[in-house]
C-alpha cells in the first residue's frame, strides 16, 4: 500500500483547498507568462470566493464535483512536474543509503569520527533495550 494515500475522512475545507491549489497548478501548466497566469489566477480566486458563503452541503458537494470534473476536462496534456517530485526529471536521483551501511565501515574510517560512533553505539544499545522491553528477548531457534 502506498504511503501517500489519504486515510480517513477529508474535511470540506481541505477538499476546497486541494481543488483550488490543483486548479492554480493547472493554470500554471497553461500560462507560462507570469502576468497572464496572474490574471487567470485572480479570475479563479473570484470563482471560488463567489461560492464561499454557501452553507447547504448538498449544493457545496455538487459544486466540488463540478469543479473536479471541470479540472479534469481542462487539464494540460503535458503537466509540469517539480524536478524532485514523482515523475520529475530528478526524482530518485540522489540515493540515500540505509543506516546499516555505516556498520560495515573499516575501523580506520570509523576512527575519523570517534564521538559519532561512540554515540551511535550508545543509541544502538538503548534501542535494543527498548525493543526487548516492548517485544521481549529474541529467541534463536535451531532447525
Amino acid at each position: 500500500m502506498a504511503a501517500n494515500l489519504p486515510t480517513g475522512l477529508i474535511s470540506h475545507t481541505r477538499k476546497v483547498q486541494s481543488l483550488y491549489k490543483r486548479a492554480l497548478r493547472s493554470l500554471e501548466d497553461w500560462y507560462d507568462r507570469r502576468e497572464v497566469y496572474r490574471y487567470y489566477a485572480v479570475l479563479m480566486r473570484q470563482r471560488f470566493d463567489e461560492n464561499k458563503d454557501i452553507c447547504d452541503m448538498r449544493v457545496v458537494k455538487e459544486l466540488i464535483e463540478k469543479g473536479e470534473k471541470e479540472l479534469f476536462e481542462k487539464q494540460h496534456w503535458h503537466p509540469r512536474k517539480f524536478p524532485t517530485s514523482p515523475g520529475g526529471v530528478a526524482y530518485g536521483r540522489e540515493v540515500i543509503p540505509p543506516d546499516w551501511i555505516v556498520d560495515y565501515w573499516h575501523p580506520l574510517e570509523k576512527a575519523q569520527y570517534p564521538e559519532y560512533f561512540a554515540r551511535r553505539e550508545q543509541r544502538k544499545k538503548e534501542f535494543l533495550k527498548l525493543w526487548e522491553k516492548k517485544y521481549g528477548k529474541a529467541t534463536v531457534s535451531h532447525h
